[in-house]
């Protein structure tokens, strides 16, 4: 049985594809992973369906002094809110924080376009007319999923595949809204953050990710 805690993130990953595995083994796929850790999970996940595995560059924005994660900015400048948060909450902080916000807005676009400049660009033609897994290492909001959602809009695929080891209430509901396959092995209704349901959690760092993923697709061109 999962009950949300694994020894690493490419056990994790092995046990979606478990879940994936007689249903898309004969299709032709692609794992997008929404961060460093969503690639250590989507690597096991792609090496069972033999499907290509990229990732979309995005960043979140927090308030001054707070944790509060607001909004996610993915690579192209498409931002999310929290959907955790009301309008009203969403209304107040714009007021309030207006102009921060949009400076935070352009540190994470700049930041996005330094890291694609350094070797993780991500081409969304490889996408087209696959059956798309996002996957992450786990989530408290949706925002980061949503983003990413927002930047695939414009590429036609055969359907949007959400696939995440552990996720929060909010979560589930958002991405069943959004997606049209959904994949969750355990929810959280007291998140306590994402390394705390892994035991190993050392990782490469993100300069290895991003060689991981572009070795990944040049073996795909």
């Amino acid at each position: 049985m999962v009950t949300g805690y694994y020894n690493n993130r490419h056990e994790a990953g092995e046990l979606l594809a478990n879940e994936l595995f007689d249903k898309y083994r004969y299709e032709d796929m692609a794992v997008v992973a929404l961060n460093d850790g969503g690639v250590e999970v989507g690597e096991a996940i792609s090496n069972r369906l033999h499907a290509i595995l990229t990732m979309v560059v995005a960043e979140t924005i927090t308030l001054p002094g707070d944790p509060l994660e607001i909004g996610s900015v993915a690579q192209g400048g498409n931002f999310v809110y929290n959907n955790q948060l009301a309008q009203v909450e969403i209304d107040e902080y714009e007021g309030e924080f207006h102009n921060y916000l949009e400076d935070e807005k352009r540190n994470a676009n700049a930041k996005i376009n330094r890291l694609m400049g350094d070797g993780g660009a991500f081409d969304r033609d490889l996408l087209i007319d696959r059956a798309i897994i996002l996957v992450a290492d786990g989530l408290e909001n949706g925002s980061l999923i949503g983003a990413a959602m927002d930047y695939l809009k414009p590429v036609r695929t055969k359907r949007i595949i959400v696939a995440l080891p552990i996720a929060t209430v909010p979560v589930v509901d958002f991405v069943h809204l959004k997606a049209d396959e959904v994949h969750i092995l355990d929810v959280k209704a007291d998140y306590m953050g994402t390394d705390h349901y892994y035991e190993d959690n050392n990782m490469p760092s993100h300069e290895e990710i991003i060689n991981k993923l572009n070795q990944n697709i040049l073996n795909w061109r």
